[in-house]
């Protein structure tokens, strides 16, 4: 079956690229006034909100590997983790930035199915795309996103204010995202130079969703609002759940006991990992990637939290001198140090 010959950039030229990209942007909330198309977007937000702004990058080679990501699930995902900042301060996601930077061996249909992903991520977290920027590069692809969200100034959660004798609570599950990096790379190694195997993806299909489409979790902060609660410090699970935990036991100047037991992780998590020798709470610790939510709340909500669902308590804050430890299966204290990914070091 013959298939239509693909277009070069360079058909279009730089104009053209983005009035084809964003020829299909909406602006469906009523405090975009103007979106791309000018030098600026225009935001109206006269309605006694704080407006909440945060900016992503993923970068070829470094946060994604085209041998394995479709480009409609890289589209997807570049919003889905921008999405994730403003829920994890508890607030609303409404407009998008996108700017790419792409070499001359991407083509035309490449970057719709990139911006197929992106549009069905828009319409999924009610967000409208109002500009950005595309440009050339010599090698590789970079993806720079910057959301807008809203939020009223008394709910807006931050992560240095956690208080001592707080719970500490996680939504869904750690460590799969982790898995299906694992999985992935397993894969991508084997069949390197290797033409007639094929990849073993078979029976994992929930952790390669969790790396490949990940689901930033405004559903939580929605369930957290409707039984009255409002989190004491929050942050969402992109560098793993120490580095998070630390962040905001160091940001609020106060210390932690996190049981082990208690640590959320799904049976095809735990399964894989074991299968590559992993401990599957060193996944959960250490991976990032999840974009699960890690807040605190106040003691008082315990049994209200205990009756959400996808909501896990996993301990408590204690006082600064009491120091950050995970409570093994045993009862040992095991300091908590920062494993998850840095960015500017050997992340291998």
């Amino acid at each position: 079956m013959n298939k239509p010959p693909l277009t070069p950039l360079s058909s279009l030229g730089e104009f053209g690229l983005i009035d084809r990209l964003t020829r299909r942007a909406r602006l469906t909330n009523p405090s975009s006034c103007r979106g791309a198309g000018d030098d600026a977007a225009v935001l109206d937000y006269n309605n006694g909100k704080r407006v909440l702004v945060s900016s992503d990058m993923l970068v070829e080679g470094i946060h994604f590997d085209l041998a394995y990501v479709p480009l409609k699930h890289l589209g997807y995902k570049a919003v889905a983790v921008n999405a994730s900042d403003i829920y994890a301060m508890n607030g609303t996601p409404r407009q998008i930035t996108l700017s790419i930077a792409v070499s001359s061996r991407f083509t035309v249909e490449a970057l719709d199915e990139l911006y197929e992903g992106v549009y069905l991520a828009c319409e999924k977290y009610g967000v409208d795309l109002v500009g950005g920027d595309t440009t050339t590069t010599t090698s590789g692809a970079c993806i720079s996103i910057t959301i807008i969200g809203e939020a009223d100034k008394d709910r807006i959660v931050y992560r240095n204010t956690a208080r001592v004798r707080d719970l500490i609570c996680v939504s869904g599950d750690l460590g799969a995202a982790y898995a299906g990096l694992q999985l992935l790379e397993r894969e991508k190694r084997v069949l390197d130079g290797n033409s007639i195997a094929k990849p073993d993806l078979d029976n994992h299909h929930y952790i390669l969703r969790r790396q490949l489409k990940p689901e930033a979790r405004g559903d939580v902060t929605q369930r957290l609002r409707e039984a009255s609660i409002l989190p004491t410090a929050m942050i969402d699970v992109s560098d793993g759940l120490s580095s998070e935990l630390l962040h905001i036991c160091r940001g609020s100047g106060v210390g932690c006991r996190v049981h082990e037991e208690k640590i959320p992780v799904d049976p095809c998590t735990a399964s894989l990992l074991e299968e590559l020798n992993i401990n599957p709470i060193t996944g959960a610790l250490s991976g990032g990637e999840d974009y699960e939510l890690l807040f605190t709340a106040p003691l008082d909500n315990f049994d209200a939290l205990s009756t959400i669902e996808e909501i896990s308590i996993i301990g408590y804050i204690t006082p600064p001198e009491e120091g950050c430890h995970l409570v093994t299966r045993d009862g040992s204290l095991v300091e908590i140090k920062a494993l998850g990914w840095t960015n500017f070091k050997n992340n291998e």
